[in-house]
């Protein structure tokens, strides 16, 4: 697989971010903080390419982090991608639902929102998650709303023949591979005794791992296939995401492509040394269209289980 070299282009002051383009990935951070940062915004983005764009995660400071690294609104964003429930990850959701069902479609002819969601998660989030505030509907007393109210799922294939959980979608020309990590609790021996959490894959080449605690297996098997990585930090050992400390172990290659996410506000004193450099809110991580070989793309069918 063959990549041209990522454009980081930030956007011009008060420049709003177009969520259509040519036909190349867009990663949009409209945050890369950590859930307590003060300094930037909770890690959620955007992925963009073509007429297509997904935002992945909505957390509690996600409709100020739009507006602020944007300029788009809550109502502008129609496709969503949920990784787990915490609050840094969903604490926006519940406002852009109301949003939506209340503004968007009854007064300006918007439709539904759509989410990228496995059935099996789907439950989780609206149980566990959105329906103590979602609910209730706010116009007919005593009509219950459910999750497929407020959203129209779409749902990823499972991925045969895979080390781990992890599912697949194709979204308007955007190639998402889930895969699950093991994030909490940190005492957890592996992704199948952790809560539920996925990273991604996208278009075959650029790893985003949202949150995980190290997890070596993961970073090998993504690392020779990606041109980029995002991985999540901590600065101090043990709990939930990966120490600085343990990803200084990794080979000086993988470290030259991977990019630290979700960091706390004291990131100026750390050392990264030898790694790609921390990721920026407000600016577009572009990646022209992926040049593949007939070759490989025989085995990546093969490696999903498809008859070639």
């Amino acid at each position: 697989m063959k990549t041209a070299p990522t454009k980081i282009t930030p956007l011009a002051p008060g420049e709003k971010l177009r969520l259509t383009n040519d036909g190349d990935l867009e990663v949009f951070f409209i945050g890369v903080g950590n859930a307590s940062a003060m300094r930037h915004h909770n890690l959620n983005l955007l992925l963009i390419k073509g007429d297509q764009h997904v935002m992945v995660d909505f957390g509690r400071t996600a409709p100020e982090a739009l507006q602020n690294t944007a300029k788009l609104r809550v109502g502008d964003i129609g496709t969503y991608l949920i990784t787990h429930s915490h609050a840094d990850h969903i604490g926006g959701l519940e406002m852009a639902a109301l949003e939506n069902r209340y503004v968007g479609q009854k007064f300006q002819g918007k439709p539904k929102l759509k989410m990228i969601v496995p059935a099996e998660y789907q439950e989780i989030l609206w149980d566990r998650s959105l329906r103590g505030g979602l609910e209730w509907n706010e116009e007919i007393a005593n009509d219950r709303l459910s999750f497929a109210d407020y959203f129209d799922p779409i749902r990823p294939r499972w991925i045969k023949k895979f080390p781990r959980e992890a599912l697949e979608v194709i979204v308007g020309g955007i190639k998402i591979e889930l895969f699950r990590t093991k994030h909490v609790p940190d005492n957890a021996s592996g992704w199948e005794d952790s809560f539920t959490s996925y990273g991604l894959f996208v278009d075959d080449h650029v790893f985003i791992s949202m949150d995980t605690r190290f997890d070596l297996d993961l970073i090998n098997e993504y690392a020779n296939r990606s041109s980029v990585m995002f991985h999540d930090v901590q600065f101090f050992p043990g709990a939930v995401h990966a120490p600085l400390t343990d990803l200084r172990t990794l080979p000086d290659n993988v470290k030259a492509k991977m990019h630290l996410i979700h960091y706390a506000d004291n990131w100026e004193s750390q050392d990264i040394t030898g790694f790609a450099g921390w990721a920026t809110q407000g600016v577009r991580y572009v990646f022209p269209k992926v040049v593949t070989t007939v070759a490989e793309a025989e085995l990546e069918l093969a490696r999903l289980g498809v008859a070639v």
